[in-house]
């Protein structure tokens, strides 16, 4: 049972991706039986102990090969980067890390009395996580890594699910010319198939679906749906995510019951 849902603005700086965090709470309350409220960034209300201890957390999370299980740089540049990046977020990127090791360090930085399972935190984060896959042998970027608190990355939603192959070939083809990535509407008109990309306007409507598995899990202990037309299933691809996340129905059958407004 969840009665309180807490749900984390990410960092607003110029450039950031466009996500309305009061759509996302407003979209929820109309399907959960739970308080929701929104804080601003998690980083912001909940740092734990001292600055350098969460950086050496964070630095201790990075995946360093992503065909290697073992993560961490705990070099002093390295800490202090991670240190810079909690007060000034807009300079981090292109980095991935162990999402269950961040999610213990959230965890931690928690107060003892807002650790309740009834008390659900999901935060908004602008890095991108991963899970390491015992299945291949490697690290697998992930959209949402759930638990307490559960975690949504946003640059994730447009990085985890695999985009069409062309998608690819395309970017690296005008990468060659010109010496950087194509603007979005290029990508869009040249390549066959649905997909979101970084700064994707229906990145908020998207992400509503990965906010309520969270909800989901917390409240019911079922993990993802199996049906590919539901938000709480967990597609691979960008063409599942589209479909799920942005293309009626909102739910399966039996999740509809549940969750339809």
């Amino acid at each position: 049972m969840v009665d309180e849902v807490t749900l984390y603005r990410p960092p607003a700086y110029d450039g950031a991706p466009p996500v309305d965090t009061d759509a996302v709470a407003d979209w929820l309350r109309e399907r959960v039986d739970a308080g929701v409220c929104v804080r601003k960034r998690f980083l912001d209300v909940h740092r734990g102990g001292s600055d350098s201890d969460l950086a050496e957390q964070f630095a201790e999370a990075r995946v360093l090969d992503p065909y290697e299980r073992e993560t961490g740089n705990t070099m002093l540049g390295i800490v202090r980067y991670e240190e810079r990046a909690l007060d000034h977020p807009e300079r981090e990127g292109g980095v991935l890390y162990d999402g269950v090791a961040v999610q213990r360090a959230l965890n931690a930085a928690l107060p003892r009395e807002e650790r309740a399972l009834d008390s659900l935190h999901i935060a908004l984060l602008d890095r991108v996580v991963g899970t390491w896959g015992d299945h291949d042998g490697r690290w697998h970027k992930r959209v949402n890594v759930l638990g307490q608190p559960s975690l949504v990355s946003v640059p994730g939603l447009y990085e985890a699910p695999a985009k069409p192959e062309s998608y690819y070939r395309e970017k690296q083809k005008h990468a060659m010319l010109s010496g950087d990535a194509p603007p979005r509407e290029v990508l869009e008109n040249q390549v066959d198939g649905e997909f979101l990309v970084d700064g994707d306007p229906r990145t908020t409507e998207a992400l509503k679906g990965y906010v309520l598995q969270a909800v989901h899990l917390a409240a019911t202990g079922e993990g993802f749906c199996d049906d590919e037309r539901c938000r709480l299933s967990n597609p691979h691809r960008q063409d599942g995510v589209v479909k799920a996340q942005l293309r009626d129905p909102e739910f399966c059958a039996r999740h509809a019951e549940r969750y339809e407004a």
